[in-house]
């Protein structure tokens, strides 16, 4: 096994990377990304420099440095944290190599003929103009040599003013989204506000961002992506896989890592990065957690339950308390046959308590403002279904589109619009819409193939109420099989142009993306 000089004494352990059996788990402590000062304070906000830069960075403490491309140098990238109604200006710069240490499909679209590595960053969940949304044809190479046809500025701005929340960026290119974030480039973005500093929930030390996702590592302990399905695809290699999953869970850029917490109450900002993979979450002692916050902010009340599930983009902030399992380890899990990654990480509860816990978890959150259904000006029927491509490649869709085809959502501006989307899939989607946060209605089973039949929606059942954790502002919600998924959203703010996907980035990277256009109000 070939090592790096400064790798000689991991060598000894004899731990196959490659080999999640071999790889001792929660020997890692949990790193907790830095926050990043601004590069200056301006009149007009806090003005940040942030560098994509290729780096080597020891994931495993039994591992050989493994190449990553990280933000400022670092996977996951450093944490920014902004106020509520305090612009924040962002000029993110590309310092990564010209070509991409994991494999290329061509056959994709932007990846036919543009150059090998571009980057374009998205903050998640953010509501921003379109020229800072980081729309994925606006693209751009190092030192902006080489741009997409969408690109305008090199400087983003985001002005927060939304709900306190926990937002993510990450890097949204066309067609090597997922290469880029598998990569490393993903980072917290943290908005703050005044109610939510009242109410007394844990903080400091006590409050710490989780981002969980999974990754398959070579023996070299380098990064392992298929360049192809099991079968060879005759005309596409390297060739775009239809979902990947991982064999190692990642938290924070650690393989398995371990937390040691004291007796008392944290508070977990959850982040589910992963390309593809769903974590359900429980802790092993089989005790209770309290939810506080979904994508888009704190929620009304508190939810108390004993599991979680997410899927790929969306945020859960919880709060667990440790004050009567001293002395035990616990572990996060995820429910899943395999024996690896049903294991998340590790809290261990042996810290001595520093002082007395006064933080609390308030009956009442954040008032929560109900869209009314009666006011939506235009229901949508989006279908999400999937058809074979000329390769013999299952190729995902949404309402029977490719991202070429001229745009087809266009809501006014100032307009609420319920979204029906009809999942003819086997599957769950993670559908992520731009610019808005909605809230979930319902969930409702139809005839799948009545309606391949006639394009005609026939329910079976009774309308599902959303569930306890996605009662709060949503950007990314499961869309369940066999099932409409009613979605309520106002889109305010700005006009111009958006996207909305799957979050699936295997997905999102072939053609399960469409251009949103918010347009002026004809009234106006």
């Amino acid at each position: 096994m070939p090592w790096d000089l400064d790798d000689k004494d991991v060598c000894e352990y004899k731990v196959d990377p490659s080999n999640p059996d071999s790889i001792p788990k929660f020997v890692d402590e949990l790193p907790v990304p830095k926050v990043l000062q601004p590069t200056k304070v301006l009149k007009s906000g806090a003005y940040y420099e942030v560098k994509m830069q290729q780096t080597k960075q020891r994931l495993h403490k039994y591992f050989p440095k493994t190449t990553v491309w990280g933000y400022n140098g670092t996977y996951p990238g450093p944490t920014i944290e902004t106020l509520k109604d305090r612009p924040v200006m962002i000029k993110w710069m590309n310092f990564l190599p010209n070509k991409h240490f994991l494999p290329i499909d061509r056959t994709l679209h932007a990846a036919i003929d543009s150059p090998e590595v571009r980057t374009v960053v998205h903050l998640h969940g953010a509501r921003v103009s379109p020229d800072s949304d980081g729309h994925p044809e606006a693209w751009f190479t190092q030192g902006y040599r080489e741009r997409g046809p969408s690109f305008s500025r090199e400087v983003y701005k985001y002005p927060n003013n939304q709900q306190a929340a926990t937002l993510w960026y990450h890097d949204h290119a066309l067609g090597i989204t997922r290469l880029n974030v598998y990569s490393g480039l993903a980072g917290f973005y943290i908005i703050r506000d005044q109610l939510e500093l009242r109410l007394n929930l844990p903080s400091g030390k006590y409050e710490i961002p989780l981002l969980i996702q999974d990754r398959t590592f070579n023996e070299d302990g380098s990064l392992f992506y298929p360049d192809g399905p099991a079968q060879p695809i005759p005309g596409a290699s390297p060739s775009v896989v239809p979902i990947f999953f991982g064999n190692t869970i990642l938290v924070n850029g650690k393989v398995w890592p371990y937390l040691n917490v004291e007796p008392r109450k944290y508070r977990f900002r959850l982040l589910n990065g992963s390309n593809s993979r769903t974590y359900t979450l429980r802790l092993s002692n089989g005790q209770k957690f309290y939810q506080i916050g979904t994508d888009g902010g704190l929620m009304e009340t508190p939810v108390e339950l004993d599991t979680l599930t997410i899927m790929p983009a969306e945020r859960a902030d919880v709060i667990i308390n440790f004050s009567g399992s001293k002395h035990q380890n616990i572990i996060l899990t995820n429910e899943d046959t395999d024996e690896n990654t049903r294991n998340v990480m590790q809290f261990r509860v042996v810290l001595p308590l520093s002082d007395k816990d006064t933080s609390t978890i308030p009956e009442t959150l954040y008032p929560l403002r109900h869209l009314d259904q009666n006011m939506a000006v235009k229901v949508r029927n989006l279908s999400i279904d999937t058809v074979i491509d000329r390769y013999g490649r299952p190729l995902f869709l949404l309402n029977n589109k490719m991202w070429d085809d001229p745009v087809s959502e266009t809501p006014e501006f100032g307009s609420i619009e319920i979204w029906n989307l009809i999942n003819l899939t086997a599957f769950p989607h993670p559908i992520h819409v731009h610019l808005v946060q909605f809230q979930v209605l319902d969930r409702i089973p139809f005839d799948v193939q009545h309606y391949r039949d006639t394009g005609e929606i026939k329910f079976t059942g009774e309308p599902v109420q959303p569930r306890a954790s996605e009662n709060g502002w949503k950007d990314t919600i499961m869309a369940t099989p066999g099932e409409v998924t009613r979605i309520i959203m106002k889109f305010d703010g700005y006009t111009g142009d958006y996207v909305w996907h799957c979050h699936i980035l295997e997905h999102e990277d072939y053609d399960m993306m469409r251009p949103l256009r918010v347009i002026k109000s004809y009234n106006t």
